[in-house]
């Protein structure tokens, strides 16, 4: 368990471990870190597990060590603004560099984790965070995160969801672009060069197999073949085996579904990667967790990413007066932002959808995935004006903007709202100009996290925008708080907007 190319989770005790509910939150147990070799620890388990007395938990407890929140000692003070409570809680929430521990993949600089359950570094949650870290003037600390990403792309070949063993499979939305914008604002434009060649890595992960698509084989990999032979992206874990830090939750899941086991396993793994985990964005039959078909779904808001990682590549290289490589990304960008707006944008809805490539039909259901070609700035004013006018009749709560208009159970669905989305949505809403709609979501949901935080002395991980008293609530664990996004896009929104009045 010490070594990260070994597969811990295929073994009788895990499997007892994480079916028998030892652990109410799966997680737990595959963040343990057993005292002494995994292998002897299965022995003793083989050997002691048919006696009367034998107590799973007892022996679970005996032979690894727990994981400890982050924040555990911490204790906030409600009498202080909630911004003086976000600078305390950058040096609860940083971890220091580290060495092979558990499932723990070893990271060489410091880095910021979200908090609670959540005591690694996440992909697409650390841009979010990197926005309050510029607020607060800590360059440092995103400087570090970012180099650990790029060991991350050196040494497995990309970006994990995060940095754990059993996330090794999958990756999150490819923020690192933006996260190397972010920094090249403060540094200069010599960061892009430092950062080309892992800038290009990612990209060939993201694009590897398109060269072996066919008619027959219209997908390979995170590649998808449309029907006029465009290459858009998809989400795809490498693995169809239950998560392990879900592994319960995905064998009932399994036990109910339609799908072949390991089908369904492949598409949760996908959404997963997607980080909107979970969502009716994926569903094939409303309402029907067992029909999620994620990797059936060309996303707008992936492909907007890997079209603003095309047009990074492109600025990096004529920046490094390659003009060959440059002028390869612009065609690519080109090719893909006709695409995005081909298959994903429906006239008549007036807003961006998601692709079911497999049914050779656009998905139905408005999500604030539909926000991503304004936030990236590849709409025409025409479709931001007819996005901008479903944000604000359909979207807008009074807490901010809810995630889809379904409510499913599902934590990024209704009523919930998440600090990244708000982020996206308000800034692609200044980009073309609607500044009153964008100002509105803002204070809604500075005033939302707020209140929250007086009244309870946290900042969570999600919020209910619909009903601003209730707790956010529906998901595969109970709602956490720290809260790395959270904390990072109410620093940004707070000094771009001021605070609450409360």
């Amino acid at each position: 368990m010490t070594d990260v190319q070994i597969n811990p989770f295929d073994n009788p005790l895990f499997e007892a471990v994480q079916l028998g509910h030892v652990f109410p939150d799966g997680k737990t147990f595959v963040d343990c870190r057993p005292k002494t070799e995994l292998e002897t620890i299965i022995g003793l388990y083989t050997e002691q597990k048919n006696q009367a007395d034998f107590n799973l938990r007892a022996f679970v407890l005996q032979h690894f060590e727990l994981p400890v929140p982050h924040s555990v000692h911490y204790t906030s003070d409600t009498t202080k603004p909630v911004t003086a409570n976000i600078e305390a809680l950058w040096s609860v929430l940083t971890r220091k560099p580290d060495t092979a521990n558990g499932t723990l993949i070893p990271l060489p600089n410091p880095y910021i984790v979200p908090g609670g359950r959540f005591g690694e570094i996440y992909y697409w949650d650390s841009y979010f965070t990197m926005l309050g870290l510029k607020a607060s003037g800590r360059f440092e600390m995103i400087e570090n995160m970012i180099a650990n990403f790029a060991c991350l792309i050196d040494t497995v070949g990309y970006i994990p969801n995060g940095n754990r063993s059993y996330f090794l499979g999958r990756s999150q939305p490819p923020f690192f672009s933006r996260m190397i914008a972010l920094l090249a604002e403060h540094k200069g434009l010599s960061v892009y060069l430092q950062y080309l060649p892992q800038l290009e890595k990612e990209y060939q992960f993201w694009m590897k197999g398109a060269d072996a698509i066919t008619t027959d084989q219209p997908a390979n990999f995170h590649c998808v073949r449309m029907p006029d032979g465009e290459i858009l992206n998809r989400y795809k874990d490498e693995w169809n085996t239950p998560r392990p830090e879900s592994y319960r939750e995905d064998v009932e899941l399994a036990a109910v579904s339609q799908q072949p086991a390991a089908e369904l396993y492949g598409h949760l793994r996908a959404g997963a990667e997607s980080g909107w985990v979970f969502s009716s964005r994926w569903f094939s039959r409303a309402g029907d967790f067992s029909s999620i078909h994620c990797t059936g779904i060309v996303p707008v808001d992936l492909n907007c990413l890997l079209l603003n990682l095309e047009q990074t590549l492109a600025h990096a290289y004529e920046l490094k007066g390659e003009t060959g490589h440059s002028i390869r990304l612009v065609l690519a960008a080109d090719k893909r932002k006709k695409a995005v707006e081909k298959y994903c944008w429906n006239e008549s809805a007036g807003f961006y959808m998601d692709v079911d490539w497999v049914e050779g039909k656009q998905k139905t259901a408005m999500t604030l995935a539909g926000i991503s070609p304004l936030y990236f700035k590849h709409a025409d004013n025409h479709k931001a004006d007819r996005v901008q006018e479903h944000i604000r009749d359909l979207f807008l709560k009074d807490g901010g903007v809810v995630s889809t208009l379904e409510t499913t159970g599902q934590q990024w669905d209704a009523p919930n709202g998440w600090a990244p989305l708000q982020w996206m949505t308000i800034k692609g809403l200044e980009n073309y100009g609607f500044t009153e709609l964008a100002g509105e979501i803002a204070r809604r949901w500075i005033r939302l996290n707020t209140a929250v935080f007086k009244r309870t002395g946290k900042l969570m991980e999600k919020y209910n925008v619909v009903n601003t008293h209730l707790e956010a609530g529906g998901g595969e664990y109970e709602g956490q708080d720290g809260f790395g996004w959270t904390n990072g896009v109410l620093l940004a929104l707070i000094q771009q907007y001021g605070a609450a009045d409360l």
